[in-house]
């Protein structure tokens, strides 16, 4: 249970706190910071940002530090973000604590699991590859250990390989030897993603579905000695690693054999999604055995009734936080169950 929020210089906020019921709902126009308070309680979830490209962008505009804590039951968990100067290079980094004790990301998240439904997600079906990708390593690292420690180490390998690849395209020769670490930790860390990534979409697929009756299809981009070698050339022609996790796909289909992508209706495509949002809650409750908090970020003015129904019916069965820029798309009878937290026109800022 997630009881309250404090921030200081994250975002359009100076110093202001929330607390948080079982339900709330958090209405507000635009631009008024309802997306923000949900990004900050998502970072305290996962330990990264759903919209920030640079973790310098979380910190209020002219400030160094932005200061998020939350209490979730007996925990104090708290991020620093800091925008400075380390030894005169202009730079950005997070820190995470539980109760006052430094920790790793990949020891922080797991604290306040959350499942995020947002406007955004509205383009997983149809949107790029990437998404898709994401939607992938959010459920799955808040669910596992192991995979959010493979996903830093391919990520830095992969980081690094590229760099050598770069340097390759550019004219200098190919060290054998340069390469040899490097290939070793995308081979080693790629194939736990997708051996984990494989067994998600297997669950997903053997999952009841209450909304739409889809079927997920894994595009994997499978990284070994062979197939590096199988790239070597063009590799080296592109300056980029042409195989691996990080051009992973998948594809959704109704009707077994109809792509959602290409052969649904827009209404379809929304259903498709939502199922997917629903299945992510019931796979983070069993997999951490709790009760994940479930976040809506301003949804309902993309949906229609019928949509907004079917989520509304979830909320009750885990803690829901809500924000919406219009309460008429909250039944009455809903909201009178609902802690309500007003923003904008000088009531909270």
């Amino acid at each position: 249970m997630l009881s309250s929020v404090n921030l200081q210089n994250f975002r359009s906020y100076k110093k202001t706190s929330f607390e948080f019921d079982l339900s709330t709902i958090i209405i507000g126009p635009n631009t008024s910071g309802k997306s923000n308070l949900i990004e900050s309680i998502f970072l305290m979830s996962s330990g990264k940002s759903f919209r920030a490209d640079r973790d310098a962008e979380m910190v209020k505009f002219g400030e160094e530090l932005g200061r998020i804590k939350a209490k979730v039951d007996d925990l104090e968990l708290e991020v620093l973000v800091t925008v400075g100067e380390v030894a005169g290079v202009r730079s950005q980094f997070k820190r995470f604590f539980v109760n006052g004790v430094a920790k790793r990301r990949a020891d922080f998240v797991g604290n306040l699991p959350s499942v995020l439904f947002s406007p955004q997600d509205l383009e997983i079906i149809i949107g790029s590859p990437g998404l898709r990708r994401e939607f992938l390593d959010n459920v799955l690292e808040q669910t596992d250990r192991d995979y959010r420690i493979a996903l830093l180490g391919y990520s830095k390998a992969l980081k690094q390989r590229n760099a050598l690849l770069d340097m390759v395209k550019d004219g200098l020769p190919r060290n054998p030897e340069q390469f040899e670490y490097w290939d070793s930790l995308v081979i080693r860390n790629g194939s736990v993603l997708t051996k984990k990534r494989e067994e998600l979409i297997n669950w997903l697929n053997s999952s009841k579905k209450d909304i739409l009756d889809v079927r997920v299809e894994y595009d994997k981009s499978l990284i070994s000695k062979e197939r590096l070698l199988q790239y070597y050339d063009a590799e080296g022609a592109s300056g980029v690693t042409l195989v691996g996790p990080h051009r992973d796909d998948f594809f959704v289909f109704i009707n077994q054999d109809k792509e959602l992508k290409l052969f649904g209706s827009r209404g379809q495509q929304r259903l498709g999604v939502l199922q997917l949002k629903l299945l992510e809650l019931d796979y983070v409750r069993q997999k951490t055995e709790k009760d994940p908090l479930l976040l809506l970020d301003d949804v309902f003015s993309e949906l229609d009734e019928g949509h907004i129904n079917l989520i509304l019916d979830k909320i009750g069965g885990q803690q829901t936080i809500v924000t919406t820029t219009h309460e008429e798309f909250i039944p009455a009878k809903v909201k009178k169950e609902m802690k309500v937290i007003e923003l904008g026109n000088g009531k909270t800022s």
